[in-house]
């Protein structure tokens, strides 16, 4: 039985990697016929570009996993079943599940690298890949454009500024409210605040301070020198944010999501999103490798480019439906996890439906 096991093992990983290979190949020569031009515009130099398409590989091998995994379960099967292989394995008294069980090990042993590669690996890596393509891809530089922002940078405290320069990293009009039970403490106001690098804090200019209390108000007004104040809030808060979630490893993601709900900011659903798609996927590449067996295990008419097709077609509707699920999930009109999850479910109960009446 062993033998048969890393016969099987060995074909499904092999066919795995070469269609992970092939599509990965594809994906790169067609990304960089569609942005040499922009790297001649921008002169970007032949060891940055080789270094980004380092970084971009793994991104792209790893986003197409599940569905390179049920293409190469649907390839090795049906291969096996049109050489007879499978008829001969189940006639000499190894039962179906048993079959079965090199297919769903080798998808776990996937499902376990991807799973560090999406947490950890691949997040650090599109660090420099998000960065490169905001620097040379966008049409302009990313200038922060919104009016009235609100933080809530502790349990108790509170900013506002009118406007904000993300070019000077200055913002005006600014407010900073200390509120215990429903009661203010203090209030400071400025009518400028700088980012001051060296020290990782906030320079206030034109400042006034009132202090409240059971009895009176106390004010303290301050116009000549500019002040010091180190709050939960840097320049990083009006940066562009997109493919943030991207660049974020697991635990940084958990951290951050903390931090937005402590500001009450309005984007955590794509981190919360995000965060359970990092979880859910390497169930993924289990489930379709169960299903492309159980579809490809007994031969027929069609043949091997039948099953492939075949395979490729539910590959195509669990992509159409994941993202449909997402998009959903974003809105806000079903709960994350139910519809993270949801094409999974589906496939899953698509499987084991096949599953009994596959011949046995």
């Amino acid at each position: 039985m062993k033998i048969l096991d890393k016969y099987i093992l060995t074909k499904f990983l092999t066919t795995f990697l070469f269609v992970v290979g092939i599509l990965v190949a594809i994906v790169l020569i067609l990304t960089f016929s569609e942005r040499n031009e922009s790297f001649i515009k921008n002169e970007v130099g032949t060891w940055l570009i080789i270094k980004y398409f380092l970084y971009f590989a793994p991104y792209i091998a790893n986003l197409i996993t599940p569905i390179t995994v049920f293409i190469a379960a649907v390839f090795v099967t049906s291969k096996m079943a049109s050489h007879t292989e499978i008829v001969a394995i189940l006639a000499s008294g190894v039962s179906y599940p048993r079959m079965l069980k090199p297919f769903l090990t080798g998808a776990v042993i996937i499902a376990v690298i991807s799973f560090v590669f999406t947490g950890w690996i691949i997040p650090e890596a599109n660090k420099f890949r998000v960065k490169f393509e905001q620097q040379f891809f966008a049409d302009k530089p990313y200038q922060y454009t919104g009016e009235d922002v609100h933080f809530k940078v502790s349990p108790t405290t509170y900013v506002y500024l009118r406007s904000y320069n993300s070019y000077r990293n200055s913002g005006r009009d600014f407010t900073l409210e200390e509120i215990v039970d429903k009661e203010m403490l203090y209030k400071i106001s400025a009518d400028e605040i700088f980012w001051d690098s060296t020290s990782t804090s906030w320079v206030l200019r034109k400042w006034n301070l009132r202090e409240f209390n059971e009895v009176d108000e106390e004010f303290q007004y301050q116009s000549v020198n500019d002040t010091l104040i180190k709050i939960n809030m840097s320049p990083d808060d009006f940066s562009s944010q997109t493919g943030l979630q991207e660049t974020l490893t697991i635990p940084e993601l958990y951290s951050y999501i903390d931090d937005l709900k402590l500001k009450g900011a309005d984007n955590i659903p794509i981190y919360h999103i995000e965060k359970l798609i990092r979880f859910m996927s390497p169930f993924t590449a289990i489930i379709l490798t169960f299903i492309g067996v159980i579809l490809s295990s007994k031969k027929t008419r069609g043949g091997v480019g039948f099953q492939i097709a075949l395979g490729f077609l539910l590959a195509f509707i669990y992509i159409l439906l994941f993202i449909a699920t997402k998009s959903i999930a974003e809105a806000g009109s079903m709960d994350a996890l139910l519809a993270v999850w949801m094409p999974n479910i589906i496939f899953a109960m698509l499987g084991f439906s096949i599953y009994r009446f596959v011949p046995k």
